[in-house]
């Protein structure tokens, strides 16, 4: 088991880094479905929007994981 952080900076220091963390992982999405839009889909979206909504999917299962892991 590891530790809760006793420091209340610490603890918020941890939830912005998880913030951060999800918000590069929807980006980094993002655009992979821009570029094989451009690479192999003529004027579409549909590699937009799969690759988005793998990114929010994928970002939000490891925020539940790490604030589990926080919260244990």
């Amino acid at each position: 088991m590891t530790k809760k952080p006793s420091n209340p900076i610490k603890r918020w220091a941890i939830l912005s880094a998880i913030a951060l963390e999800m918000g590069a992982i929807i980006y980094l999405f993002v655009q992979l479905g821009k570029w094989l839009d451009a690479s192999y889909n003529d004027g579409g979206k549909l590699y937009l929007i799969l690759c988005t909504l793998a990114g929010v999917g994928i970002s939000l299962f490891l925020v539940v994981k790490q604030t589990n892991r926080l919260n244990s």
